[in-house]
């Protein structure tokens, strides 16, 4: 049996992760990123540098391609911005399946990685793939559009919406806590997260998955209140608890309070490495030892 042949448009965070584990398995990776990187041989993956956002970068794609990621990032297109959520989810999608479609080479399946913004605020209901997309903020609708671009196109495509990544690297929780920058919120605010590896994972399985839904919920077992987070946190570091804030939240958290089930994923036959934070984050804990405490002599310069 030949290989599976995969690109990965946007091989960052998620994507490295994804491509060492299918290359692993013996599968042909390539990786799409904007910056120009050394090739990585320990990793499997065969570098692409080009830019999404600009057709004239994207003449040199594999061919005969089993299966195409577009796990893009709007950082990558200049930040948290409208302009850079068009730039990077919209017009980068529309460029790729343009030149996949005018090589000829559409891929028997496409993954396209999308988030729980889609849903918007939901007032920590529970929600799930039926539900109804509502978006209240630029990201969410932004995201939605490229959405119906990657399901109305010429491969078949599934949406996976994950939620909050964590894992190695990404320890901001941790570290708040840690460094007495913590506070839980006055109300319950459900968030929603999953680990690095096991959006890598839920990739592989749904590349491979014979007949998959058009759409996925890619989050942990355990929709969580962020207060309940930081306490667990600060009870495994043996900190005090941190205090209730008067505020509701800013930024993103801010934006969106809701319980979303994975029950889809896990009736495909997905079977999560870390079911909860518990597992993920008690694990970063364990690694970290006593480096993720601050040093009382440390200053920020």
């Amino acid at each position: 049996m030949k290989p599976m042949r995969v690109l990965i448009a946007g091989c960052g965070y998620v994507g490295r992760a994804l491509g060492v584990r299918l290359a692993a398995e013996g599968a042909e990776v390539w990786g799409l990123k904007r910056s120009r990187t050394a090739a990585d041989p320990e990793s499997g993956i065969q570098p692409i540098a080009a830019d999404l956002t600009d057709l004239s970068t994207l003449g040199n794609l594999p061919g005969d391609l089993d299966g195409v990621v577009y796990a893009a990032s709007a950082a990558s297109a200049g930040g948290s911005t409208p302009e850079a959520y068009e730039a990077a989810y919209v017009r980068g999608l529309d460029n790729l399946l343009a030149v996949l479609v005018s090589q000829k080479t559409a891929p028997r399946r496409l993954i396209f990685v999308s988030s729980t913004a889609v849903y918007g605020d939901r007032q920590g209901t529970w929600i799930d793939e039926e539900s109804p997309a509502e978006p209240d903020h630029f990201s969410g609708r932004l995201l939605l559009e490229a959405e119906r671009i990657a399901l109305g196109g010429p491969a078949s495509a599934v949406a996976l919406r994950l939620g909050g990544i964590y894992g190695p690297g990404r320890e901001r929780l941790i570290r708040e806590v840690a460094e007495g920058r913590a506070t839980r919120p006055a109300v319950p605010l459900f968030t929603n997260r999953i680990h690095r590896d096991d959006a890598a994972g839920a990739i592989a399985h749904l590349l491979a998955l014979p007949k998959p839904e058009r759409i996925y919920l890619g989050v942990d077992c355990e929709p969580a209140d962020l207060g309940a987070i930081y306490a667990w946190i600060a009870a495994r570091l043996d900190l005090p608890e941190p205090a209730i804030s008067a505020a509701p939240g800013e930024g993103r958290l801010a934006r969106g309070s809701k319980r979303c089930s994975n029950a889809r994923l896990i009736g495909s036959g997905y079977r999560f490495l870390y079911p909860t934070f518990r597992e993920g984050y008690g694990e970063l804990m364990d690694r970290a030892g006593d480096a993720i405490l601050p040093r009382s002599t440390e200053t920020n310069l």
